[in-house]
């Protein structure tokens, strides 16, 4: 019980700041498929949220990808394409260092329902370390099923070893996001 008070306060506080900060950014998480399902929500999305800059890592090709915003009324401007990460961990970790210099704390982040639980427990971890709060939005996809939890203790783990070392582990992995 002693030990589980304070990560329970910690679990609370972190709740109650996610609801007073406010989204300085959006960051995509690539993975979409051919029917462009998160370019399409972001591109909607972001009309709703006028201001804020669209940080996308991996994806559809950039053409493609500009085209949907474009269509969408977006300047390309606001777009920020990276196409560093070739898994869900890099997707965190090659982006999170140009957040933090652009002095940016908290984000929409935005991936698919089935992919939020794994996205989530990386976010935490990742973009945590550097004090970005995030406020998840997740795209429907139709999936009833989350990925499994194997997938997320995985890729949590990743996330712990990148903090310490600066390795994603990645390299053999076969999950593209």
């Amino acid at each position: 019980m002693i030990l589980t008070l304070p990560l329970i306060t910690l679990w609370g506080y972190k709740e109650i700041q996610g609801q007073f900060t406010q989204p300085q950014a959006i960051l995509v998480l690539g993975g979409s498929t051919k029917k462009l399902e998160r370019e399409k929500f972001t591109a909607d999305f972001a009309r709703k949220h006028p201001n804020l800059p669209i940080w996308i890592s991996g994806g559809s090709p950039p053409t493609v990808t500009r085209k949907v915003f474009a269509k969408a009324g977006i300047h390309h401007q606001r777009l920020h394409l990276d196409y560093r990460a070739n898994n869900t961990v890099e997707n965190f970790t090659t982006l999170v260092d140009e957040l933090e210099k652009n002095n940016i704390k908290s984000v929409y982040l935005i991936t698919s329902d089935y992919h939020m639980r794994r996205a989530k427990v990386i976010g935490e971890i990742v973009l945590g370390s550097r004090g970005i709060t995030f406020k998840p939005v997740s795209v429907p996809s139709g999936s009833s099923q989350p990925e499994p939890i194997g997938k997320s203790i995985r890729d949590g783990v990743r996330s712990l070893v990148w903090v310490a070392t600066g390795y994603t582990g990645g390299d053999d992995l076969p999950d593209k996001n």
